[in-house]
């Protein structure tokens, strides 16, 4: 259900403070997004085809209901996938260096080395770290990874379905509350401004220009609602 690119993927991590803090972010933003776009458009589909409440509410709910579950499944089971790579990284170095330390040892000098080091400084900085923690020393230099802050599936898996529902229910309650002649355009209305909020938001975090984020994640929806809007009308029967 992705319908746009991460648009916080290429924040640093120290800006958050922890990768788990930065991956959730990650899920919750793009989770109301596509709450926001897939569930408008489910419903204007629907409209497109009758005017019947119960039918477009019917579709409406069983959209936000499906799709929030998708999104925390999805999120859970990509999130494991990585945490579970991570660990076997971990596990990886440490019997290499259980096994292997001067091989090791050298690995590290090189890694500083390629750093820009000279060939004694890098040696001298290896093994005094090798010295104080040499499986810290490794993991941060070749893997970039920090035990003990590894992402969390349920966190990502709660965030991203949460946040897929606090979108979705914008378009729907706009088909509850509005009157049967304005429905459709004030789906669109509040699908649009809730979309500005999000696309700003994600701009906002993500220290990138708020107009772009914002035009690409509008225009994006507005796109999505209108198409299916269409097939709603093409494929819809009178009086159903």
């Amino acid at each position: 259900m992705d319908f746009y690119r991460d648009p916080i993927a290429h924040i640093e991590t120290q800006d958050f403070g922890s990768n788990s803090q930065l991956n959730w972010l990650r899920a919750a933003v793009l989770g109301a997004n596509d709450g926001i776009v897939s569930v408008s458009s489910v419903i204007v589909g629907v409209a497109g085809a009758t005017t019947h409440r119960s039918f477009i509410l019917t579709a409406g709910v069983a959209a936000l209901v499906a799709g929030a579950l998708a999104m925390a499944v999805g999120e859970y089971v990509s999130v494991s996938s990585q945490r579970d790579t991570e660990m076997a990284l971990l596990e990886k170095e440490r019997q290499e260096i259980l096994n292997e330390p001067e091989k090791e040892l050298a690995e590290l000098a090189q890694i500083y080395k390629k750093k820009g080091l000279s060939i004694e400084t890098a040696q001298r900085v290896a093994e005094e770290l090798t010295k104080n923690d040499a499986f810290a020393a490794h993991i941060d230099a070749e893997l970039g990874i920090d035990p003990n802050d590894l992402t969390n599936p349920l966190h990502a898996a709660y965030a991203s379905g949460a946040a897929f529902f606090c979108g979705a229910i914008v378009p729907l309650l706009a088909a509850i509350l509005s009157p049967e002649k304005i429905r459709i355009p004030m789906i669109f209305t509040f699908a649009i401004l809730a979309l500005f909020v999000t696309g700003g938001l994600s701009a906002h975090v993500g220290g990138a220009h708020k107009g772009r984020a914002m035009a690409r994640v509008v225009i994006g929806g507005i796109i999505a609602m209108v198409i299916t809007f269409g097939i709603g009308k093409l494929f819809g029967v009178s009086g159903i």
